[in-house]
């Protein structure tokens, strides 16, 4: 298998989020509902064939999905010519959206980190086509607009000379991208719910505001893939379904 590099390590991106009051999230839903495009209860020893391995540390197991990271720090290769690059696990959905509500159930058994990311891999103005992004943790959810923010071409270029653009580095990372605190428990299933209408990205836990970003990025208008992804041992998803959607009125 081929790990795919990438620009900065999906364990560490909320890191660099602005910290965000949770009273500050939007209390009423953006986006209305349209058709269902996509539901899998994971039971049964078939699934949908729009399912895409990406970095294959997923399994099917008791009619749920588990990601699991094996490689959790960047090890040299078995040559010592190159760097394997430490990834979250990641299983990948071949569903073009453009506005949409995904809803999930979601539980931590050692996970680190749990995320739900849009990516369009025809478009080039960013690592690997990533657009954007809403990753839970325990203690906190982080909103990214990926395009424009932490998988730019802007921040490649400027990581080339880290140290002379440590603060524009740090300041093109932070206006896009938001975190809010949370207290979530290990072991329990919570229903994680992403809404991306236009500019704006809300993310609610069991029903309650937990999140909220508008920035360019989110807005992108062809999201080719849904991707789930965990770091570390091991995170659960499970009753996926997927609508297309309009601003709420």
């Amino acid at each position: 298998m081929t790990i795919r590099p990438l620009l900065i390590p999906c364990l560490i991106l909320g890191s660099v989020a602005l910290a965000q009051d949770v009273a500050t999230v939007p209390t009423r839903t953006l986006a209305q509902k349209k058709e269902l495009l996509f539901s899998d209860n994971f039971q049964g020893p078939e699934h949908d064939k729009r399912w895409h391995r990406v970095v294959d540390t997923f399994a099917f197991e008791n009619g749920a999905l588990k990601g699991t990271q094996t490689r959790e720090k960047d090890m040299p290769s078995a040559d010592g010519k190159s760097v394997i690059t430490a990834h979250a696990a990641v299983y990948g959905l071949e569903l073009p959206t453009k506005d949409s509500v995904v809803e999930c159930k979601i539980r931590f058994e050692g996970a680190s980190m749990i995320d739900v990311e849009f990516d369009d891999r025809k478009f080039t103005g960013s690592h690997y086509g990533h657009l954007c992004r809403a990753q839970v943790r325990l203690n906190k959810v982080t909103l990214m607009d990926e395009r424009d923010g932490s998988q730019s071409n802007a921040l490649i270029e400027l990581r080339k000379d880290p140290v002379a653009n440590k603060e524009a580095i740090r300041n093109l990372q932070a206006t896009h991208s938001a975190s809010f605190p949370a207290q979530l428990e290990a072991g329990k299933w919570y229903t994680l719910v992403v809404e991306t209408v236009g500019e704006e990205m809300r993310v609610t836990i069991d029903g309650k505001p937990a999140g909220y970003l508008k920035s360019p990025g989110i807005g992108h208008a062809t999201k080719s893939k849904i991707e789930l992804g965990v770091g570390g041992k091991d995170g659960w998803f499970d009753d996926i379904k997927v609508w297309n959607a309009q601003p709420a009125k």
